[in-house]
């Protein structure tokens, strides 16, 4: 007899699989490499006969479970917790007059925590630093000019004269001009 969740189960075969996921990138010869391997979720298939006067309500509650993906255990010949139902089919026929033959297909789930903490806003405003960040400079091209500079960073056409000193009509082509 096994279990899955508050139902009991007769199973008739229990088959498990673990796979993963590799990349493959091609290369001029010889075998593709693989830089990373990815773990896939561990998944059990399920075959058997629920039985008993109340088959139908517990094939109800099964998928009921399978719609809302309730996290449940599995307890058999191997044993699985945190599972979730992926498939569920049933069959009835007159083979089993009190029963249904079913399928069932689970996978195993890791259930995460909740990684942040609601923190109370004070209402108070944090100060805003005035320390400068860092120069910037720019490199001129051809028919660059302060007016230009101005426009692209913000940055006063004095301050701009003052910290490279080149007349507006002769800034050379090619220099780190000073623009923050």
């Amino acid at each position: 007899m096994a279990r899955l969740g508050n139902i009991k189960l007769l199973i008739e075969k229990e088959d498990d699989s673990a796979s993963i996921d590799a990349t493959s990138y091609p290369v001029e010869q010889g075998i593709p490499m693989t830089d990373h391997v990815e773990q896939k979720p561990d998944e059990f298939s399920l075959s058997g006969v629920l039985n008993g006067n109340s088959y139908e309500s517990d094939y109800e509650y099964l998928k009921k479970c399978m719609k809302n993906g309730t996290i449940l255990t599995y307890t058999g010949r191997n044993i699985a917790k945190n599972v979730i139902i992926l498939d569920l089919s049933g069959s009835v026929d007159s083979n089993n007059a009190n029963g249904k033959d079913i399928s069932i297909k689970l996978r195993q789930m890791r259930i995460a925590s909740t990684p942040w903490v609601k923190v109370k806003n004070s209402g108070k405003k944090k100060p805003v630093s005035n320390k400068p960040t860092g120069a910037v400079y720019h490199v001129t091209k051809k028919g660059d000019t302060y007016w230009d500079m101005w426009q692209k960073y913000g940055t006063s056409i004095a301050q701009l004269r003052k910290w490279n000193g080149y007349k507006d009509r002769r800034i050379p082509i090619g220099i780190k001009l000073r623009v923050k």
